[in-house]
């Protein structure tokens, strides 16, 4: 019998005329995440896509999963394919059974005729399966209102389909549907979830790190390509650009008041973001900021440090408490990477009293404190690197 998987389109099966360019997006994006396995054909159809292997020993396991995590799609199924012949399905579902109900009590069978030609309709379909599952395994009982188990049979263009039910996807837009935007990446719980939650909505994603060595080590920053690696799951791959801020935080040390100095490097690190954006062709900023979980993180603060920049500043995690954010950093498997306890350049001489309502005039006064402002602004940008992250469940 052979597998294939079918991937069945989310919010993109709504869109117009414009619908063909996000099915492209989303085709591209399926065979060059499978391309690394082997050799597939990969097809669209009736608001599904195909994934048929053209190689044997595929690992069925880990296909399942990645498409499971490909921004665009509701709904994955794992299917066996059969030809649209009574008796071949007939079998197929008797053969798959055992292995469909062993751990069930109850089933029952759910049928989709898209070939309206087909010699029967979905009823009749769905009760001669029915009966098949009960002359293999008379032990099984029919519950059509909550079974432990729903084989489904699908009837499309060309072939059937049957498997034993399917699970949900990740949803959201193809990659590069809306396009390009640069994160703010720490090495916390909420800015790995802002990227995916962009990615989730169409957005390519970079990244940008600030780390303030010799104040934060080097296992600091491997902290945070390990966080990169994890979003590349859903995300795909991309750059990860760190900037050194260490030579702008001993400048704040050392000629600012204490309790301005987090949002101060606040406006200097979205300086540095936009110069950054800028040099990538990136359209926006993003940044994990949750409306007041901390002092820099106050409406007032907030608008403090967007002041500084001309492009849109994009905040998916906003209206979002620290137990949602967390079960999203759960979900897609960031969360036991960001509460390692390696130290970020937040936590650098941070203030004991963080201003949480601070005035512009006041910042700006307190940066005309610093003598070679823009010097200190290129010399940190003259200190970028760029690390390309990769998908690492690739195959070797």
């Amino acid at each position: 019998m052979k597998e294939v998987i079918l991937c069945k389109f989310g919010e993109i099966a709504l869109k117009g005329a414009n619908r063909k360019q996000f099915e492209n997006l989303l085709l591209r994006a399926v065979r060059y995440r499978f391309s690394h396995f082997g050799k597939f054909k990969i097809y669209s159809t009736q608001s599904t896509i195909y994934i048929d292997p053209q190689i044997t020993d595929v690992p069925m396991d880990i296909l399942f999963e990645e498409a499971k995590k490909i921004y665009g799609f509701s709904v994955v199924s794992r299917c066996v394919e059969v030809e649209k012949d009574m008796e071949k399905i007939l079998k197929v579902v008797s053969d798959l059974a055992p292995t469909y109900l062993s751990d069930a009590k109850t089933f029952k069978i759910e049928t989709k005729r898209s070939d309206k030609s087909f010699e029967k309709n979905s009823m009749e379909i769905s009760m001669i399966a029915g009966g098949v599952v009960l002359d293999r395994m008379p032990q099984m009982r029919v519950d059509v209102h909550k079974p432990d188990v729903t084989i489904r049979i699908e009837i499309r263009d060309f072939y059937a389909y049957v498997t034993a039910g399917h699970e949900r996807a990740a949803g959201g837009m193809p990659i590069g549907s809306n396009g390009k935007a640069l994160l703010l990446l720490s090495g916390g719980i909420d800015s790995p979830v802002a990227g995916c939650m962009m990615a989730k909505r169409g957005v390519i994603t970079e990244a940008l790190h600030f780390e303030s060595y010799p104040y934060t080590s080097e296992r600091a920053k491997e902290k945070v390509i390990s966080l990169a690696k994890k979003m590349a799951r859903f995300c795909g791959d991309f750059k990860l650009h760190v900037i050194s801020v260490t030579e702008i935080q001993e400048a704040l040390r050392d000629n600012c008041e204490e309790d301005y100095f987090t949002i101060l490097l606040r406006r200097f690190m979205m300086r540095l973001a936009e110069m950054t954006a800028k040099e990538y062709d990136c359209n926006a900023l993003v940044t994990g900021e949750s409306l007041g979980q901390v002092a820099s993180q106050t409406m007032k603060a907030l608008c403090t440090t967007d002041a500084v920049v001309s492009l849109p500043v994009f905040r998916p995690c906003i209206g979002m408490d620290k137990e949602e954010i967390i079960t999203v950093s759960r979900k897609i498997d960031t969360f036991d990477i960001s509460i390692l306890p390696y130290e970020d350049c937040c936590t650098v001489f941070t203030p004991k009293h963080p201003r949480t309502k601070p005035e512009i005039y006041k910042v700006e006064a307190q940066e005309a404190l610093l003598d070679d402002y823009n010097g200190l602004l290129a010399r940190a940008f003259a200190t970028l690197e760029t690390i390309e992250i990769k998908n690492e469940i690739y195959p070797k």
